[in-house]
């Protein structure tokens, strides 16, 4: 499914009701385990601290997203979600690799907190072919190895 990078940050997410909806969707979507606050909450924390969603979206729809804590360093990457009726068919994988692009080109890496990486997410990770070195109390997500999976 051949999608591109939409990044939604507080400006984005006032003007434009559509990605309102959508981002909303996604998260509703969100396995129970995955979703510790109502989706209306995260999304408003998540926004007004600064922070913004990476997003995959295929013909003006937003199919997928990941929160996003960018510092100096690195993009601290959380909460990966996926629309419940698009899942398996490579959403996901595509919009880390585009998340993995867009972070190399402003020269910073890819980390997530340990404590955020569920188990399904590691899994996904080491299919695509992504090393986990640990540092610390987060992993930091290593481009992926040559022939490993399909980024």
């Amino acid at each position: 499914m051949p999608v591109t990078l939409h990044l939604v940050d507080q400006a984005v997410w006032a003007s434009d009701p559509q990605v309102q909806h959508d981002l909303q969707r996604i998260y509703a979507d969100a396995p129970a385990e995955r979703m510790g606050v109502p989706v209306a909450a995260f999304l408003q924390e998540h926004l007004e601290a600064g922070h913004f969603f990476g997003c995959a979206r295929f013909n003006e729809r937003l199919l997928g997203a990941v929160a996003v804590k960018a510092d100096e360093q690195a993009w601290w990457l959380s909460e990966l979600c996926v629309r419940k009726a698009t899942r398996r068919r490579g959403v996901g994988s595509r919009l880390l690799g585009l998340v993995s692009d867009a972070a190399r080109t402003g020269g910073r890496e890819l980390r997530t907190l340990s404590s955020q990486l569920p188990v399904a997410d590691q899994m996904l990770l080491a299919r695509l072919g992504y090393r986990l070195d640990i540092t610390g109390d987060y992993f930091v997500l290593a481009p992926p190895l040559q022939g490993g999976g399909k980024p």
